[in-house]
C-alpha cells in the first residue's frame, strides 16, 4: 500500500457551542492540513498521483474555506464548524475529485493549533 501526504492551511472564524467558554467567543485559527491518499497500484509514470494534482484539488477545497466565517457555512457536516467536522468535509470533497476506486482518501488531519488537531480517518 503507498500512501501520499500533502499539508496546506487555510485561515478562518468560528465559534463552537457547549465545549467551553473561551470557545464560544467567536475566535480564528490559522489550520495547517494534512491530506493523505492511498492506493495499492502506480500509475503509468510511477506514481500513485502526480502531487501537483493532489495539490491543485486541495486549493480548490480550502478556498472553500478560507477567510470564511466557519458556522455560516451550509456545507460543513451539521454546520458545526468542529476541527473534526472540518476533517470530514475536506476527505469527502477531496475523494469527490477522485473517479478511480484505486486512489483512496485515507484520512485528513485538521490542526487548529500546533498542540491541537483532529483525524477523521476514511
Amino acid at each position: 500500500m503507498f500512501e501520499l501526504k500533502i499539508l496546506t492551511h487555510f485561515a478562518a472564524a468560528h465559534k463552537l457551542k457547549m465545549v467551553s467558554e473561551k470557545c464560544e467567543n467567536l475566535h480564528g485559527h490559522n489550520w495547517k492540513i494534512e491530506a493523505c491518499v492511498a492506493g495499492e497500484k502506480l500509475n503509468q509514470a510511477g506514481v500513485l498521483v502526480d502531487f501537483g494534482e493532489l495539490k491543485n484539488h486541495m486549493t480548490e477545497i480550502m478556498d472553500t474555506l478560507d477567510h470564511k466565517y466557519l458556522n455560516e457555512l451550509d456545507y460543513i457536516p451539521d454546520q458545526i464548524p468542529s476541527s473534526e467536522n472540518i476533517a470530514r468535509y475536506i476527505a469527502v470533497k477531496l475523494q469527490e475529485h477522485f473517479d478511480t476506486p484505486s486512489i483512496r482518501v485515507s484520512r485528513v488531519t485538521v490542526w487548529e493549533s500546533e498542540d491541537a488537531c483532529a483525524t477523521f480517518t476514511v
